[in-house]
């Protein structure tokens, strides 16, 4: 199943306003003409030119303008709409994604009584997207769920889910990252599945005009960013850069303003609310950003050890281990699917020296050692 939003305009009477005029504005501005637009959308031409026209005149402006030699254009306020299209879509996926899945598993155990279903938390990222819809294609039904590391660890610890998203980033940031986690993860039960290691990196408008090199740059006076939700691990990354630069996130312009995907604040940075934002690579390159790597971050899916024998969990390691899946992994920019479906325990992923127990010992008066 899947679940698309869309939006409408209305008339202060509440008639319905122009039903597909957004979506012909965004194939304008995806093919800079209007009878490639209108064809690709099953419109006839007279009927697409009927809309832009209505659509002027409901606004009082040109939505779309001619340009002899270089097809349609569209207008500032056309620009403005299908840059709200693209927010309300980045911002709303993820929460239908997981709406659809929950359906899906509804529809399932209704058809089939099945009671194996996978139960996936997992922050909103290209790798588990690309998971679910491998698993979709191989008719393994799953359950997910979209939630930040902590989230997911403290649902995976309370029987919620099956498997839980986490990412940390390689270097010298690993364990300051890794001590936010340390009391929800449990060395001795946990095993963790390799998923892809991925590039973080600063988002920017084409040609970078703000000149922003670096997250220092952002404190910049006249700077604007757009934020992660609180406890995303993104947004933890951020911290620990600016740590590094011994810089207040507070005083960056935006740091309070956030968005729940990679995908979202990339639509926000590139409709021009935002001068950077800090994501995904693929996010960038979906809405013709320039990125700025900043750090590189393994992704990891967190299983309970005892499960890891059964059906279910053995059919997703062959999966994750499959070329196929590796291959579509690969394709996402700035993602590497080397190691994807190792096993490793705790210590074993982060080089964590196995605990010693203490020895006890005995308190000695002061005054025995009074000679």
């Amino acid at each position: 199943m899947s679940i698309k939003p869309q939006w409408q305009l209305e008339r202060d009477d509440g008639r319905q306003l122009m039903p597909h005029l957004v979506s012909l504005l965004a194939k304008v501005h995806e093919t800079h003409t209007l009878v490639e637009a209108s064809a690709q959308m099953g419109l006839s031409y007279r009927y697409a030119w009927g809309l832009l026209q209505e659509g002027q005149r409901a606004f009082g402006v040109p939505l779309v303008k001619m340009v002899r030699g270089r097809g349609a254009m569209l207008t500032p306020l056309g620009e403005k709409l299908v840059w709200a299209d693209r927010r309300i879509a980045a911002r709303l996926s993820p929460l239908l994604d997981s709406l659809a899945s929950e359906l899906e598993v509804e529809v399932e155990r209704a058809l089939s009584h099945a009671q194996s279903i996978l139960r996936l938390h997992a922050s909103h990222g290209f790798a588990v997207q690309t998971l679910r819809q491998t698993l979709l294609h191989e008719q393994v039904p799953i359950e997910l769920k979209y939630r930040n590391v902590q989230e997911a660890l403290s649902s995976l610890n309370g029987g919620g889910c099956d498997l839980a998203g986490f990412h940390v980033p390689l270097g010298e940031l690993q364990q300051p990252a890794l001590q936010h986690y340390l009391d929800a993860l449990q060395p001795d039960k946990h095993r963790l599945l390799h998923l892809a290691t991925r590039r973080q990196g600063l988002m920017v408008a084409p040609h970078n005009p703000r000149n922003i090199m670096g997250v220092a740059d952002l404190a910049r006076p006249g700077v604007s960013y757009v934020n992660r939700h609180e406890g995303s691990g993104t947004r933890l990354l951020l911290d620990l850069l600016l740590q590094r630069e011994q810089l207040d996130g507070h005083a960056i312009q935006g740091y309070d303003n956030c968005e729940f995907t990679h995908a979202a604040v990339a639509a926000y940075v590139a409709s021009g609310m935002a001068d950077a934002g800090l994501g995904v690579e693929p996010a960038a390159r979906r809405f013709e950003l320039d990125f700025l790597p900043v750090a590189s971050e393994r992704y990891f899916l967190i299983c309970n050890a005892k499960v890891l024998d059964t059906p279910m969990m053995q059919r997703i390691l062959d999966i994750l281990r499959s070329r196929e899946f590796q291959r579509a992994v690969n394709a996402l920019p700035g993602y590497d699917s080397d190691g994807c479906g190792t096993v490793l325990s705790v210590a074993e992923a982060f080089d964590l020296a196995p605990a010693v127990p203490r020895k006890k010992t005995v308190a000695v008066a002061a005054s025995a050692l009074n000679y």
